[in-house]
């Protein structure tokens, strides 16, 4: 693989109801990388259901909003701008934004994953 250089034209948007992802790095632009980069905007009062990925690892970092992370066995815990939240795979985990401002975050997920499906067929994502 070769240095490559991708522009916002290069990049996938997936959305649903008050939850948007610009996919930066994937599997469409990027077929030999070895994350999937996606930058995730929530608007206030919107979920990501619970879900997991059974065989990916993902880290979050919070670059602005607070949230309600939504874990296994109805347990949940807080995130703010500029935390960092590491999910290993397999593990429950969702967002619901229980702040007054959209919540924004960079996921990075290993090895990678197209996440096209669980939008069009869940509502679920990254």
């Amino acid at each position: 693989m070769s240095v490559q250089r991708l522009t916002s034209k290069d990049f996938g948007l997936l959305e649903n109801p008050g939850v948007k992802s610009v996919q930066i790095i994937w599997g469409q632009n990027a077929p030999d990388a070895k994350v999937t980069v996606t930058r995730v905007t929530v608007q206030p009062g919107s979920t990501q259901a619970r879900h997991s990925h059974d065989n990916a690892e993902q880290i979050w970092l919070v670059e602005r909003g607070t949230a309600t992370v939504l874990l296994a066995n109805e347990q949940t815990s807080q995130m703010h701008a500029g935390d960092v939240i590491l999910t290993p795979p397999g593990d429950i985990h969702g967002i619901i934004n229980t702040g007054p401002e959209t919540l924004v975050y960079l996921a990075i997920t290993t090895p990678p994953q197209d996440f096209s499906a669980a939008y069009a067929q869940t509502g679920e994502t990254s």
